[in-house]
């Protein structure tokens, strides 16, 4: 594989919009998913259960609807989104977000509840106690992160459905995958593979020796 100017932006597009993706997933799925933890709520359980059928949510079932909310008919038609790169944003979003909830409402319901009430007892507010139950939880948050993320940069479907694969401007390394597969390009479809397998490892391994460093703390 010839790594040329196309490739290139292919991948820093890839990094983008995943990253990108999981930012926003994360900024949406640790308040919630703690919210979900620590609310006690009639209803909870069902909201539990969707958010971890969420967790499972086909992509192309994603690519899908995002597709027809984005399209020029749908209901956010007119903010001309579809085929943009941040249509695969949303749509990774929507996809990651679940996992960063589920996952984070896991690992908070792991610690032990008197945890809360001696930090509130000891004068803690509730913004110092959620801060203190996150360091807590750092090293399973941290995973929650990585699978957030895992989630996202190596998917196609959806990327496929609402960014069109267009050359230049929403071509990811799944989705140039796909069409040099098509194309009978097999060699290229590995090497992109390989390229993919790398950057998600090194991306990984960063996360993994933070987490790691952390739980020597």
């Amino acid at each position: 594989m010839i790594f040329n100017s196309e490739i290139f932006e292919i991948t820093i597009l890839s990094l983008q919009v995943s990253m990108l993706a999981t930012i926003i997933s994360l900024m949406i799925g640790l308040p919630f998913g703690t919210w979900l933890a620590l609310g006690n709520f009639r209803g909870r359980s069902i909201l539990l259960s969707i958010i971890n059928t969420g967790m499972a949510l086909p992509p192309v079932v994603v690519g899908l609807v995002v597709a027809m909310t984005l399209w020029r008919s749908g209901p956010l038609g007119d903010l001309h989104l579809i085929y943009t790169p941040w249509a695969i944003i949303i749509a990774q979003t929507v996809i990651s977000a679940p996992v960063v909830m589920g996952l984070t409402a896991a690992a908070l319901e792991a610690l032990d509840p008197r945890l809360q009430q001696q930090l509130l007892g000891l004068g803690a507010s509730r913004l110092q106690m959620v801060w203190h139950l996150w360091r807590e939880a750092r090293l399973p948050l941290l995973a929650a992160l990585m699978a957030g993320f895992g989630s996202v940069i190596s998917e196609v479907g959806a990327s496929m459905m609402v960014g069109g694969n267009i050359k230049g401007q929403t071509r990811v390394l799944t989705t140039a995958i796909v069409l040099e597969t098509s194309k009978g390009e097999f060699e290229q479809a590995l090497a992109l593979s390989a390229l993919l397998l790398v950057i998600t490892y090194l991306i990984n391994l960063g996360l993994t020796w933070i987490q790691q460093k952390g739980k020597k703390r």
